[in-house]
């Protein structure tokens, strides 16, 4: 049973407010939720003067740390005068009062967003020109300074992936709701065979991905990259790795990978030529440990799939039906994992 207050605003507060505190905002007109946005609930709010997107904390119990849209409201604020494409972020509300959890609002961004990896509907140069543009976003939010763009408190530097194991470990454990053996295995792998912090940090995005994308209405270029939740100061090769799992996800069903796919054919790069196109571009010699990045990616996805299940039996998800089937894949994604290390 799906929480109306997760598919619907409570407005009464909410027009006024708006008017209020976002500059050209103008009155009020309506609210309709986007089908996206599983963990934060996102709406697209209409005014006499425009269109804008409101992208809330959900009601109810939540984990702790998780739903963070202050911290995407701040690094978005922080990026705008970057080489990195953000939408252009407008008023952060703390006061739970307005609509009964925090919220920010943010300019509308028109242009197309992909639901499938494989792009079926554009040529294979399209496709080629669409993965070397996401390619160069991710290089370009990782050369930047976070200190230089007022991000150096935005995390703690070092033992990165031994802080991210314990903290998704933890957040799969509040949301387990029954045993899953590949994900105990994948745990016990993980805390065994974590390497040695190498220095390397950046900001990184956390969930970067296709459908976090927006792209221009007729071309390669990037506009807007969403979803900066999961955002933090870390190891730069975890967004690398977590977006290179969709070369292993399958072709079919919810997932939409490239997993299968002849991807000479399509335009698209192999994961070898996307890694080395993203080396080349932040001047990486060599990738080591990357069975380790991949199988984390993984751990890491299931551990957020498993909380969106959760929810979804709480009530409280975006899209229960979806929700549901994310749960489902909890074993595939880990056993996936063992299965690139070798532990199955």
């Amino acid at each position: 049973m799906t929480n109306p207050a997760v598919a619907h605003l409570e407005t009464e507060r909410l027009g006024p407010y708006l008017s209020a505190h976002v500059p050209g905002f103008g009155e009020f007109v309506g609210a309709e939720k986007f089908a996206g946005g599983q963990s934060n609930p996102t709406f697209l709010v209409t005014s006499t003067q425009g269109r804008f997107v409101l992208r809330r904390k959900p009601p109810g119990t939540l984990l702790k740390s998780a739903h963070a849209v202050d911290r995407e409201y701040r690094i978005m604020a922080a990026l705008a005068k970057t080489d990195v494409p953000v939408p252009r972020v407008l008023h952060l509300c703390e006061d739970d009062a307005v609509i009964g959890s925090m919220f920010y609002v943010m300019d509308y961004v028109e242009g197309r967003i992909f639901w499938d990896g494989r792009l079926p509907d554009l040529s294979p140069e399209e496709r080629g020109a669409i993965y070397d543009s996401m390619n160069g976003a991710l290089a370009a939010l990782h050369k930047v300074d976070p200190a230089a763009v007022g991000l150096a408190d935005y995390g703690r530097p070092g033992s990165y992936f031994e802080r991210q194991i314990a903290r998704w470990t933890g957040q799969y454990r509040a949301s387990e709701t029954h045993p899953i053996p590949e994900m105990d295995a994948l745990i016990g792998w993980l805390e065994g065979n974590t390497p040695a912090d190498d220095g390397r940090v950046s900001l990184v995005h956390g969930d970067y991905r296709l459908d976090n994308m927006i792209f221009e209405p007729a071309g390669a270029r990037i506009l807007a990259v969403l979803d900066w939740e999961l955002s933090t100061l870390g190891h730069p090769l975890a967004d690398l790795a977590y977006q290179c799992m969709q070369w292993r996800l399958p072709s079919e069903g919810a997932f939409r990978g490239l997993g299968g796919i002849d991807r000479k054919a399509h335009g698209i790069p192999t994961e070898d030529e996307y890694v080395e196109r993203y080396c080349h571009r932040t001047g990486i010699d060599a990738v080591g440990h990357w069975p380790f990045y991949l199988a984390f990616s993984f751990f890491r996805l299931a551990a957020i799939l498993q909380g969106v299940y959760k929810r979804s039996l709480d009530g409280n998800a975006s899209n229960p039906e979806r929700a549901r089937r994310m749960g489902e894949a909890v074993p595939m994604m880990a056993g996936m994992a063992l299965g690139v290390v070798g532990a199955r």
